[in-house]
């Protein structure tokens, strides 16, 4: 049969037909669902609204930011609703991070602050959830390009909050100069920053065609790093470029993969023997002191306060919220109103406990050894390895772990989850 045959053949055929007319459709619901998807990843980062409408210490205590969650609940639950099978799949695939987000909820029993816990356990799973869509909805190129979109902009709107409006985009307090963007602080606008480099890497191989845009977009986001002053996320940008450039040479041949891998333990070998052999001087390079400004001291008392209660903790994100419990005794030892842990294993035992904590380590093993897996294959690596070994390095010095209304708990739920389907591309 001729192709013109063919073509008028499969014009008849009914399926063909209905594929033909539906594909408008089609087009204009994924392009409705990009939209939605960057529109709530800008709003999990809490760029812009959250320095205009909250306060830093207590977010939640802003009505606005409130009755911002609550439309994004809906948005995600109908978003859910739309791919039952597909959502139904990634849910029992990753069994292990509902049960722990779970937890969060049940642990409202023995919560020292139940109502705290019951409104952030909650808005923790809807976070959670969205994550889980993310996975399900999008192949590894949309969901690299859209968060590799979403940084971009806000690496733009804070460029622009710096020059136009110094007074909120620029520290003039305790760090004056530094760059704070559309963040409380300039170490948010240096971690977010860290992770949209990587973010832009990673859509460079898998988008080649706009490589300016992603080149110009990485180069803007490692500025931004720069310009923040923030040492933690200079070291977890430096991680994840120099792990992007070593996933690169290790796919040039097994000869460089045994070099990377021979360096990288090298390296890791020789930072640990620094830390043991002068950690004064070490972090005095880094521009800190010794106890990392005061985090571990207070490393120190959380950690006897979290084996008071090892098999249950206080509550979600209730050990902080009763002023005249546990963290009384914190605040009165370290003599500043501590508002967290500063690590986000610390902060996750606190919460849950020390089952708590294994289930967010095995979490957090499982997909990075899952991504380690594909060091040889697929670009979307280059997010993967880089996001997730950016984020544990940042969890030691900051809170990031199994937290609501948060973009990297997004990220990580979301990345997570598909490198747990086997079918994913």
């Amino acid at each position: 049969m001729s192709v013109r045959g063919m073509s008028l053949a499969a014009a008849h055929d009914p399926a063909f037909l209905a594929a033909w007319r539906q594909a408008p459709a089609l087009k204009f619901t994924s392009l409705v669902e990009g939209g939605l998807t960057l529109l709530c990843l800008f709003l999990f980062s809490q760029g812009l609204i959250g320095p205009l409408f909250a306060d830093p210490a207590d977010p939640d205590s802003s009505v606005v930011l409130r009755l911002i969650w609550l439309p994004v609940y809906a948005i995600t639950m109908v978003l859910a609703v739309t791919r039952p099978g597909a959502m139904a799949r990634t849910l029992t695939g990753n069994w292990l991070m509902l049960a722990l987000v779970l937890l969060t909820a049940v642990s409202v029993i023995w919560s020292v602050a139940p109502d705290t816990t019951l409104r952030r356990a909650f808005a923790l799973i809807m976070t959670t959830f969205f994550g889980f869509w993310m996975a399900a909805r999008w192949s590894w190129r949309g969901l690299i390009l859209l968060v590799a979109t979403t940084f971009v902009g806000l690496a733009v709107m804070s460029t622009l909050m710096a020059l136009a409006m110094p007074s909120l985009g620029v520290d003039h307090a305790v760090h004056a100069g530094a760059w704070k963007g559309v963040w409380w602080e300039k170490n948010t606008l240096g971690a977010m920053m860290a992770w949209g480099a990587v973010a832009c890497f990673a859509a460079l191989h898998v988008d080649p065609k706009r490589r300016w845009i992603w080149m110009a977009g990485a180069v803007l986001c490692c500025a931004l790093v720069l310009l923040s002053t923030s040492k933690t996320a200079l070291l977890a940008l430096l991680l994840g470029l120099g792990g992007a450039v070593g996933i690169a040479l290790c796919r040039r041949g097994f000869g460089f993969a045994s070099l990377m891998l021979f360096l990288g333990l090298t390296g890791v070998a020789g930072g640990v023997l620094i830390l043991l052999v002068a950690p004064v001087e070490f972090l005095e390079l880094l521009g800190r002191d010794a106890t990392l400004t005061g985090r571990t001291d207070i490393w120190a008392i959380l950690s006897r306060q979290a084996m008071e209660v090892p098999w249950t903790g206080y509550g979600y994100m209730a050990f902080w919220a009763n002023e005249t419990g546990p963290v009384f005794w914190v605040r009165q030892g370290t003599d500043w109103p501590v508002p967290t842990a500063h690590n986000g294993w610390i902060e996750t035992a606190l919460a849950i406990g020390m089952p708590g904590m294994v289930m967010m380590l095995l979490v957090f093993g499982h997909a990075l050894v899952r991504a380690a897996g594909r060091l040889f294959r697929g670009p979307e690596t280059y997010w993967t390895l880089t996001f997730l070994a950016m984020l544990g390095l940042v969890s030691i010095s900051e809170s990031n772990l199994l937290q609501q209304n948060s973009i990297s708990w997004v990220l990580l739920v979301a990345t997570a989850a598909k490198l747990a389907d086997r079918r994913a591309v």
